[in-house]
Formats: C-alpha cells, structure tokens, sequence
C-alpha cells in the first residue's frame, strides 16, 4: 500500500468528535496500528515521520470501525494518540492523570467481572501484585530455574531442524517455542498448546464477536478447573505458586486467583512469536546484521534489545483520571489514549540514526516492554530467550536467506507474520 507521508493526508472529518478537540487534531491513524501489511525490509519505517518536530504533540483518532473499539480498555469516542517519544513517556509513568484501569479485559464480553492482574490495576494497589509476581520472573530466578530449560528447548528444536536446510521460522518454531517455556513455567499440560494458541488467536485477531466470546469461555473454563486441581495437588510451578501464594499476609481471592493467571495466560502466549518471526525476517532480507552477530556474539545481548526497539509490536493506551491541559489542548476526564510506539521508539529526538539497526546502541531504553510501573512483567524472560535462540541458532545453522519465491509479507504489529520459510546450505 502508499503509506501517507505529511499530516494533511491522514486529517478527516469527524462529526462526533467530542466538543473540546481541536478539528485541526482529528486524524485516521488507525493503518499505524498495525493491521495494514506491508513488504518492507523495515516494516515500520512508514510510521516514523509522525514522531517529528513538526507534528503536533497530540492528534485525535476516531474509533476504528467494526463496533469493538470499546473492548479491551479502548474508547469508543476516539483516543488522543501521542507518538513523540517524551509524551509516550509521561502517558507510561504519570499514574496520577492516566490510568490503566479496564485495559486488556477481554473478559468482560461475556459478563466476567474480575480485574486483569496486575496490568489493570493502577498505584498504589498495583505495586501489591506487582510485588508479589516480580520474584516468580527475576533474572536470578530466570538464570537459576528457566534459563536451562530455554536452552534445552532451543537445541532441540534446532536440531530437529539443521540437516533439513529449512524451517517455517514462524509458524514451526517462533509460534512453538516461547509457549512451550511459558507452558512449562506455568505447569500447563503441554498437549493443550494448539488449543491455547487457537484461543488465544480468536480472542485477539478475529475481530469476531463471537468467536471471541466462545474462546472467552473456553479458556476460562479451562483456567478455573485448572486453578482447582493446583489447589487441591500443589506442584513447583507456578500456577500452583500463584494460587498458594499470599499477599501482604493472606491468601488470595478466587477473583485475584483467576484474574492473575488469565493476564499472565493472555500475555504469555504471542508476544515473544512475533518478535522471533520479525527479528528473523530482518536477518534474512539484510543479512549483514546477521552476520555482525555471527561474527560479534558479543553484540546479541545488545542486538536483542535493537530488534525490540525496532520491531514494537503494541501500542498501548490509559485513560485519562481528571481534567487538565496538555501541550495547549484540554484533556477531559476519561478521554482514551494511545501511545504510538512505532513512532516513539524512533524519535530523533530521543534515538540518534534511529532507524539504523545498532547493536552497541547505548541507553537503548525503547517502548517496545512499554514502560513505568506497568512495563513487561515477562521483559527479562523475553530478553533471555531471544538471547539464547540467537546463540544457539548462530552455532548449528549456516547463513539463512528467505525461501525464493516466499511471501514476506508482515503486519508490523503483533499480527506479524504466520509463515515465513527460511532455508540455507547443508553441509
């Protein structure tokens, strides 16, 4: 597609704006989210003029059309959109004039009352749960009980694949592996992962109602009958840690149990598959980042990090708590936002040559884990096994190129990519 490029291209009409933003403001935005695929090499790049000097600090999008723009936190009168790296900054860590409260509550579609926790919780009742969930995903804990386990699931699975001299690095391996750690770090039977993966796809990428709504129950019966038999047969993961555990001294309700397990169930299952498929992508259509890392591992700890910054698969939004006035527009309370991180993460501003892939990066402190108190819960475990996926892979597959003919195709977002077939040479 002809991705806009200037601001005159994306103002619209919007007759139902609400009374205190400036038309001049009022903006479709909704094709940065990304739902719109494209075949760049880098898919973001036509997201990143909106985070420059000359764009005003905060537009205004209608609600996206399909009727579900209120679900999951969102607003059905539009958001204020910010995309400059300062102001997606002060929306993460401002807790006093933006909240988090309703976000990702998919539940509520079929009349689930209980609260994502912690993610939809805001200070300072957040930091209880934060508190108590941090030790599960500590990078000591990480170091000393998952990182052997991530290690052996690699080799395995590249193994599996080496004298083969292809892989659909997507849906065979960056859709495989970080579920089964997650599966066994929760302690969920691992013949339920394509069910979970299907649910999870319904929940988040159909936009249909009611597939939505009986994945919804599914899962939720699952997690509930799962939660009983931890109860009754504790074992050392860490559902059964969750549902044992106590906070500030006593145990945890039935409501703070599931809601809890729910959130770390949503949040455990796509996020680090679609920075695998995009990350390898990358790799394989330049393929002089991929060999800097072959010939440098000492730079995978840092290009890791380099492939979030430049891969932000989540925009994420708060509401606003109380009425103020910001970059010369009035905010009302309950007035949606959303942080644009495909822009954010490339501010020059903040990123000097930021759409420069660069692995010795410093202060590298990008939005893609987001950011203030509600940043990534999972953001070590993501990092470590992006880290040693690549160390691992680097030493049992030669140079990889995408398969000829392949549709490399990809949704900058956390869509991503289904399929993508990546072959070398076997020796």
């Amino acid at each position: 597609m002809n991705y806009p490029a200037k601001l005159d291209d994306i103002r619209v009409d919007f007759p139902n704006a609400p009374a205190h933003v400036p038309k001049d403001r009022i903006v479709d935005i909704n094709w940065a989210m990304g739902q719109t695929p494209n075949d760049l090499v880098d898919p973001y790049e036509p997201f990143g003029w909106l985070s420059g000097a000359d764009i005003p600090r905060l537009l205004f999008n209608p609600p996206p059309p399909g009727g579900l723009g209120a679900i999951a936190g969102g607003n059905a009168k539009g958001n204020w959109v910010v995309t400059h790296y300062e102001d997606i900054d002060r929306v993460y860590c401002d807790n006093d004039h933006f909240s988090n409260k309703g976000t990702a509550e998919f539940q509520r579609v079929i009349g689930e009352t209980f609260r994502s926790i912690p993610l939809a919780v805001d200070p300072p009742e957040h930091s209880k749960y934060r508190m108590f969930l941090v030790p599960f995903l500590s990078p000591a804990r990480i170091t000393r009980d998952i990182e052997p386990r991530i290690r052996q699931v690699v080799i395995e699975m590249i193994e599996e694949i080496a004298d083969k001299g292809e892989v659909d690095i997507a849906w065979d391996f960056g859709r495989i592996f970080p579920v089964r750690i997650f599966m066994g770090l929760m302690g969920f039977p691992p013949p339920m992962l394509e069910q979970f993966l299907s649910w999870e796809w319904d929940i988040l990428h159909t936009g249909d109602l009611a597939k939505m709504q009986a994945a919804l129950r599914g899962v939720l019966t699952f997690l509930r009958g799962f939660i009983a038999e931890k109860e009754a047969n504790p074992d050392e993961h860490l559902v059964s840690s969750i549902v044992h555990g106590k906070i500030e001294g006593r145990p945890l309700t039935e409501e703070e149990k599931i809601g809890i397990v729910w959130f770390l169930w949503l949040g455990g299952l796509d996020t680090v598959a679609a920075t695998i498929s995009q990350m390898f992508r990358r790799m394989a259509m330049q393929p002089e980042i991929q060999q800097q890392l072959r010939d440098h591992p000492e730079l995978i700890n840092g290009g890791v990090d380099e492939f979030l910054r430049t891969q932000p698969i989540l925009s994420t939004g708060r509401r606003a708590t109380r009425d103020f006035e910001w970059h010369g527009v009035q905010i009302k309370e309950g007035d949606g936002f959303s942080c644009l991180n495909p822009a954010g993460n490339f501010d020059p501003a903040r990123f000097e040559n930021p759409r420069e892939f660069d692995p010795s990066r410093k202060g590298n402190r990008h939005f893609t884990l987001i950011g203030g108190v509600h940043i990534c819960l999972g953001a070590h475990l993501a990092r470590r096994e992006l880290r040693v996926l690549l160390e691992e892979f680097f030493k049992r597959i030669p140079t990889f190129r995408v398969k000829p003919g392949a549709d490399t195709t990809v949704f900058p977002g956390l869509l991503s990519i289904r399929n993508l077939p990546l072959v070398w040479d076997v020796k």
